[in-house]
């Protein structure tokens, strides 16, 4: 392995955990505003959507050089794949931050409803799950990856069970009815990232192991 290649892949993986707490950070932002009825938070996140964007093209753009130039095979070249993989849910995390963000400004315009006293439960439980996935790729962790993949049902059965609040909340008050589907809508977002963060922890079993796990029951 050359001193050029071992350098590119030093300066992706920095310029991957960039934008992986970036992310993270929008993640933060848009949970808060949400559960801390702060559209000013809300706001951050929009703005900063765009920079989130052009790094994602940046290290699509880094991994395909890479590829080119050196050739790599084995335990190189699923890093790189993964990397372009991990890049490109990230990038739709971003996206899913901005949604989220978006829906809160709508939500901190409202009366509160009673039913979204679950929310931070479920905002608390995603958060853990887009931490422990970018952890889980920094060390190549396994254990931290399955802990990821674990989760993702809980916070499937937080989405239902709210879900389900809603829907009476708007059988029982018509005039709600806006309201709780901006809720909804925030509850899906999160759940979305919750999907994407389960996305990149198998992507780093596929790394440390080479084994698609996707669709498959935890080993």
């Amino acid at each position: 392995m050359t001193q050029h290649f071992i350098r590119d892949l030093e300066n992706l993986k920095a310029g991957l955990l960039r934008l992986g707490s970036r992310v993270e950070e929008a993640i933060r932002k848009a949970t808060a505003s949400l559960v801390d009825r702060r559209p000013d938070l809300a706001m951050e996140v929009v703005a900063g959507d765009a920079a989130i964007d052009d790094a994602e093209v940046d290290l699509e753009e880094d991994c395909l050089k890479i590829m080119a130039l050196h050739q790599p095979v084995a335990g190189d070249l699923r890093f790189l794949v993964t990397a372009l993989k991990v890049n490109n849910d990230l990038e739709r995390m971003g996206d899913l931050a901005v949604n989220l963000a978006e829906r809160a400004r709508e939500i901190c315009a409202a009366p509160p409803l009673p039913v979204a006293s679950t929310f931070p439960e479920m905002v608390d439980r995603v958060r853990e799950m887009v931490q422990g996935s970018l952890d889980a790729l920094i060390h190549t962790d396994e254990e931290a990856a399955r802990r990821v993949l674990a989760a993702d049902d809980e916070v499937d059965d937080m989405h239902r069970e709210l879900f389900r609040s809603l829907e009476g909340a708007m059988e029982r008050d018509p005039s709600c009815i806006r309201n709780a589907i901006h809720h909804l809508s925030a509850s899906r977002h999160l759940e979305r990232t919750a999907d994407l963060a389960t996305n990149i922890a198998e992507d780093v079993l596929f790394m440390a192991r080479g084994e698609i796990v996707r669709h498959r029951p935890l080993p």
